[in-house]
């Protein structure tokens, strides 16, 4: 597929004004929310709505609204996508201008860094309170249990493991496990409660979900619970996620349904409130897995969470 003359055109339109790059160059990195994109290039925001709805207009940008906040990311499988990879490997990433970006970029991810370890070093303890605040851990669980199938699996890796509770809950049909989190009090609650449920051939790593330093397509079975609301590119973690995963092998997913309470943002450091099955399937699908298939759990009480649960295999042949 080949762009028309005039659509070639209206994107090296919207691309070639500064500001315009400058916000392709960013989200070439990760989606961004508006007042991050703001902070980022010390613009009003009026001024960066602008140049978005202008990128957004020429197929450029994907803009998604998320609760209070509205985020925007590079379109992906495109034409336009591609020419807009083509412009930007034209820029020297050394350009002052974007090198400052970068460095910006940096400090918002710091910021975010700081702010969810605090967080996490708060509550370690109390993990699963926070959580059963919101939906029936029980059910969810059992649900959990079902999706992931009967096993035996020889090898598990739960990416974002928090205080382990995939580990303990799934090793009894684990042969070998490994529980990933950037988080080192959260790692010491997982390490006491695996050791008190006997599970001696389970690992625990400090690790990023981004970049996991695991083998490709080595587990039977990856977990990903209630970690994605938490980062700043889902979508890179899905793909990371679905990498591991081997042939005939399994993913989960667990996460919220897209809600509105803007207070776990403010108060949970929730980044995003919920994932739609449109957006969820287009990640899973992109990272090459298949037979996706969706569970939902609707709250008990009507201000609660829908969790839902995304399965999906990498094909054995």
């Amino acid at each position: 597929m080949t762009l028309g003359a005039n659509q070639a055109v209206d994107i090296l339109r919207a691309a070639g004004e500064p500001t315009r790059l400058r916000i392709l160059a960013l989200l070439a990195h990760e989606e961004l929310a508006v007042l991050e994109l703001c902070k980022i290039l010390n613009q009003s925001q009026p001024r960066v709505s602008r140049h978005l709805r202008l990128l957004a207009e020429a197929g450029l940008l994907e803009r998604f609204p998320d609760g209070a906040w509205v985020f925007y990311r590079l379109v992906t499988g495109s034409e336009a996508r591609r020419l807009v990879d083509d412009i930007l490997d034209l820029v020297d990433p050394e350009d002052p201008v974007l090198a400052l970006d970068a460095q910006h970029l940096e400090s918002v991810r710091a910021e975010r860094s700081s702010e969810a370890d605090a967080y996490f070093a708060r509550n370690a303890a109390r993990w699963d309170e926070i959580r059963s605040l919101y939906v029936s851990e029980t059910d969810v669980e059992a649900s959990i249990l079902t999706a992931a199938g009967p096993g035996p699996f020889a090898r598990m890796v739960d990416l974002g493991t928090g205080a382990g509770r995939m580990l303990t809950l799934l090793g009894p049909r684990t042969g070998q496990s490994v529980g990933l989190d950037l988080s080192q009090q959260m790692l010491n609650v997982a390490r006491t409660r695996v050791a008190e449920a006997g599970l001696s051939q389970c690992e625990l790593r400090h690790g990023d979900i981004f970049g996991t330093r695991l083998p490709g397509q080595s587990a039977d079975l990856v977990m990903v619970h209630q970690v994605l609301h938490y980062l700043g590119d889902p979508a890179a973690a899905v793909r990371e996620a679905a990498r591991l995963v081997a042939p005939g092998g399994r993913l989960l997913i667990v996460d919220f349904a897209p809600h509105h309470l803007e207070f776990l943002r403010e108060q949970h450091q929730h980044r995003r409130l919920g994932f739609s099955d449109l957006e969820m399937d287009r990640w899973i699908r992109d990272a090459g897995l298949d037979d996706i298939r969706t569970t939902a759990l609707p709250p008990q009480r009507g201000d609660g969470l829908t969790v839902k649960i995304w399965t999906a295999e990498r094909s054995a042949s």
